[in-house]
């Protein structure tokens, strides 16, 4: 072969990679040539022409590059893109030499390159930084995405500090990790940048908008956050969609999670400490998508638990059942509901009457939603075999008096929980049932003894939260026909000066509604009832018993709420059925 065309006379004439690429039969010696020269004209990296221009396969040349000059090859597809540190580095830098920051370690911080040779991007980075520089070779492709990846994200941060500018200034929002509590405050990072203030900003405004969880949902060409507020999820903002990795790090700083695990659901806390004297506790999931994670926060205002039995709409009659059955030294009483129904509250504002300090009072809750001073909060963790059976076996040797259980599950919490009401404790509890005479053949349908449920529980509560109207905008509906009201449920005792309003819709509400109300069926466990539980009647039969007995259902306390004027009839026809 002759000397002039041979790899090894080609390697030693251009040197460097390109000779090493011929020794390995990726380019000849012409193709070598010619690419440098095209390389310099255009003004971009060699190996860079090559793969776009030539189409040689990157992950060769990455490979060739790593053992010719003994620099360390790395997955750039395994590193996590929300971790670059390309704010040390102007993004023009960045795209002129193509070249990434990956790390800093020490007095150093390592580049990424497909070209170990591209030695003015090393010096040039050090000059900026003054910082050390040193390279790590990345496959050519990889590295293109990444430094495009960054290029975006930069943008977007810029589009989304202009489209919020100005609004930040006065936000003062701490995060404070529940765990960190006792060892005082934890400041937040001191990052002043548009992310961490926009985070911040969109935490406070839900604060002020009361809503009840915020929602950061990422899609594949968008990404949105959603407020739920009286219970109706509605989008506010559509941050850029470039932006999604950096949202949900943030959130997951705050949250103490781990930001490197995308894999799985995580759960976290937050505190926001808005002043001295007042702080909202947030909690926190992730959830893997498609194209992202998924991020819901259930914000847990402690005010809400402190809001007093007059403030949550029970009507009055209703409102006597629940107090004596509080008043009794034992026996069960069980709220019932879907999730988001207003439970919690209740459960909260029932423990806060009996909240006194001649009263024991320990609670098992999946979590602890809101701290209350003077009951003993123990949240369940089965991770650790802690779950609601084991609290409440701890519970009964811990000399109680009142004991509230997050929810019954299972058949061995509910037989503890029985077990406790009949030797002299009052527990309260929740289930996920529709109507009270439901929850009766639930428990019998998780294996409780029908005698034991007759003698244990007392009171059952199912709720549901409607969207009350706007004082300042309602306006009363005209020509309604009784005949048409009457078969909607109305009664004609409800319809006398009833007062039937709808919603319309002004500057202080949201499209004619602001707030929101119970809407109950309280249901005392009578001796009929009792007996009718004992022969194993079924649920229809009870709740038609009940309405007998003058037990209001779902249905009827909203009705009566629309004809007070509290609620529309289109609220009442959405959270309850005939």
């Amino acid at each position: 072969m002759n000397q002039a065309t041979s790899p090894t006379a080609s390697k030693a004439r251009l040197g460097g990679l390109a000779g090493r690429l011929i020794m390995d039969g990726l380019i000849t010696a012409d193709q070598a040539m010619e690419a440098q020269k095209e390389a310099t004209a255009a003004r971009i990296p060699f190996v860079q022409h090559l793969v776009e221009a030539k189409g040689i396969d990157s992950a060769k040349i990455a490979a060739a590059a790593s053992s010719e000059f003994g620099v360390p090859l790395m997955d750039l597809r395994a590193f996590d893109n929300t971790q670059f540190p390309e704010d040390l580095v102007d993004i023009k830098l960045i795209q002129r030499h193509h070249a990434l920051p990956l790390f800093k370690r020490g007095k150093r911080l390592f580049i990424a390159l497909a070209d170990p040779t591209n030695l003015q991007a090393l010096d040039e980075i050090k000059f900026h930084t003054g910082i050390n520089t040193e390279a790590i070779i990345v496959d050519q492709k990889a590295l293109s995405a990444a430094i495009s990846h960054a290029t975006e994200t930069k943008d977007a941060i810029e589009q989304l500090g202009d489209l919020e500018s100005g609004q930040f200034e006065d936000l003062e929002v701490e995060a404070i990790d529940e765990n960190d509590r006792a060892d005082g405050d934890l400041n937040m990072e001191a990052d002043d940048t548009p992310i961490v203030r926009f985070v911040n900003k969109v935490l406070l405004d839900a604060i002020k908008a009361g809503a009840s969880d915020i929602h950061f949902e990422p899609y594949e060409h968008t990404y949105r956050v959603r407020f739920r507020a009286d219970g109706i999820l509605k989008e506010v903002v559509q941050p850029p969609k470039a932006l999604a990795p950096r949202l949900a790090a943030r959130l997951k700083v705050m949250s103490r999670m781990d930001i490197s695990e995308r894999r799985v659901p995580q759960d976290g806390r937050i505190q926001m400490r808005l002043s001295k004297t007042r702080a909202i506790d947030m909690r926190v999931n992730t959830l893997p998508t498609l194209f992202g994670e998924k991020i819901v926060l259930r914000i847990l205002d402690p005010t809400s638990a402190t809001l007093g039995i007059d403030a949550l709409g029970y009507e009055p009659h209703q409102k006597k059942l629940f107090t004596d059955a509080l008043d009794k030294p034992q026996g069960m009483i069980l709220v019932t509901g879907p999730t988001g129904s207003g439970k919690t509250v209740s459960l909260y504002t029932g423990l806060n009457i009996l909240n006194t300090p001649e009263r024991n009072i320990s609670t098992a809750e999946d979590p602890v939603e809101i701290n209350l001073d003077g009951i003993n909060q123990v949240p369940v963790n089965p991770k650790v075999g802690l779950n609601f059976a084991d609290a409440l076996r701890s519970f009964l040797r811990q000399d109680p008096d009142v004991i509230m259980v997050g929810e019954i599950r299972d058949l061995e919490t509910a037989e503890i929980s029985i077990k406790a009401a009949q030797t002299g404790h009052l527990v309260l509890s929740t289930l996920h049932t529709n109507s009270a005479a439901e929850t009766i053949t639930r428990l019998l349908n998780m294996g409780v003894p029908a005698f034991n449920l007759a003698t244990a529980v007392t009171l059952i509560i199912a709720q549901r939260l409607a969207r009350r109207l706007c004082s300042k905008c309602a306006e009363p509906i005209d020509e309604l026909p009784e005949e048409s009201l009457l078969e909607l449920g109305f009664t004609k005792e409800m319809l006398k000066g009833a007062t039937i309003k709808k919603a319309v819709g002004c500057e202080s509400c949201n499209h004619g509604y602001k707030g929101r109300t119970g809407i109950y069926e309280v249901v005392q466990i009578t001796q009929t009832i009792a007996r009718m539980i004992l022969e194993g009647k079924n649920s229809m039969e009870i709740a038609d018993e009940a309405r007998k007995e003058g037990f209001h259902s779902l249905r009827t306390s909203a009705l009566r709420k629309v004809s007070q004027g509290l609620i529309s009839l289109e609220e009442a026809n959405r959270v309850t059925v005939d």
